[in-house]
């Protein structure tokens, strides 16, 4: 019975590559940390109608960045944020490197981008990109929740708990993230009144488990934090970074990684390192970059999770 499953993990896992680099969207269904695949389509929309609210994720918006194979990620952001409000969202999450080099102009674009789309709600973490220069104090300034004097939060939205961490600052020896002691003593504290019965995503910017440690695609004691979550009959787990979709699932816990809104990098491997993959054609840019849509049904161990490119 095991083979089976792990088989079945390994095909979703083959699946979900596949999609990222073709471009096209699937809605995702979550039952106890197992995903199940179903094409975007009528039937897609059906699926999620009757949910009780939803969140758009976007991420790596890289503002500043002006090279191949985006020279305008403004405009691409502005083309994601049009597609989120398309989704009508709840809440729009932004996990991380809202900029490129972290200069006030650049925040200053973000800011008006996302204030002239009219998105409703944003809740955002930094990347390593927003805390160059200043541990991140501009990002902070702008950007942060005033919960808890690292930057870290959490709240509750529909019977499911949302929990923010940071795992940019203090990178560890090859740029594996961090979280600290003391961001983990906060996320026990935080989950340890909750029933193992609740639903719960977390966000981050850096991967929260080891998508290629090479390069720095994950997070140095991301181990302890999953303990705490290990509990917990469903649980999402979405980052940034890596700007393509990976999917790992693990009990029930279920990893993501996000497209960026400005350009794709490479698979974990393939090439000399990380960066934008600069192969890519102009006219075959939008396929490669986009948002994630996520629904929620109230009362049931589900969550639809749906993946849209820009083309």
């Amino acid at each position: 019975m095991q083979d089976v499953h792990d088989n079945q993990a390994q095909g979703r896992r083959d699946f979900l590559k596949c999609m990222a680099w073709a471009g096209a969207g699937t809605l995702w269904l979550m039952k106890g940390g197992v995903l199940h695949a179903q094409p975007l389509g009528d039937g897609a929309g059906a699926a999620a109608r009757d949910a009780s609210f939803s969140f758009a994720q976007i991420s790596d918006s890289h503002i500043g960045f002006h090279k191949a194979p985006n020279t305008d990620v403004g405009a691409t952001f502005k083309e994601a944020l049009a597609l989120v409000k398309k989704q009508k969202p709840t809440f729009v999450m932004h996990t991380g490197d809202l900029t490129h080099l972290s200069k006030p102009e650049q925040f200053d674009t973000l800011a008006g981008l996302v204030q002239g789309a009219n998105v409703g709600r944003v809740f955002y973490v930094p990347g390593e990109h927003d805390v160059i220069g200043d541990n991140g104090a501009e990002y902070f300034r702008r950007f942060g929740e005033r919960q808890q004097p690292g930057g870290w939060y959490s709240f509750d939205q529909g019977g499911v708990h949302f929990v923010a961490l940071i795992n940019v600052l203090n990178l560890k020896a090859g740029g594996l993230g961090s979280l600290g002691a003391d961001q983990l003593g906060w996320l026990k504290n935080d989950l340890a009144g909750l029933s193992s019965e609740t639903p719960v995503v977390v966000f981050a910017h850096m991967p929260l488990w080891s998508v290629y440690p090479q390069w720095g695609w994950g997070t140095d004691d991301s181990t302890e934090a999953m303990s705490y979550l290990r509990r917990f009959g469903s649980v999402s787990v979405l980052n940034g970074h890596i700007h393509q979709i990976q999917q790992k699932v693990e009990g029930t816990i279920t990893f993501y990684t996000a497209r960026s809104t400005a350009y794709p990098q490479p698979a974990p491997g393939v090439g000399p390192g990380p960066g934008p993959l600069q192969t890519v054609a102009p006219d075959a840019l939008h396929r490669y970059i986009g948002i994630r849509d996520v629904r929620h049904v109230q009362g049931k161990d589900a969550l639809a999770v749906t993946e849209e490119a820009l083309s």
